[in-house]
């Protein structure tokens, strides 16, 4: 299904309840397609999670203590 971007404005909820059947809708902005919307699978998980880059950071040591990683990246720009 298409839809344009004031029609999501306008009728959101009858956009979703499209979506909860399992359709996908694309959403267009000025004629061009800017957004997909996309049912989650019964798992619920988002089926972008299957990305090739999803946790790439995951066995990257540094970033263990993620808050005192981003002050360390941090502490050049404001000291």
């Amino acid at each position: 299904m298409k839809a344009t971007a004031k029609d999501l404005r306008f009728h959101a909820s009858e956009i979703l309840a499209t979506v909860t059947r399992g359709e996908e809708v694309m959403i267009t902005y000025r004629g061009k397609p800017c957004a997909k919307l996309v049912p989650i699978d019964k798992g619920g998980k988002v089926a972008a999670r299957e990305n090739d880059l999803f946790r790439i950071w995951a066995d990257y040591d540094e970033t263990e203590d993620v808050e005192g990683y981003v002050q360390q990246l941090r502490a050049g720009r404001f000291s």
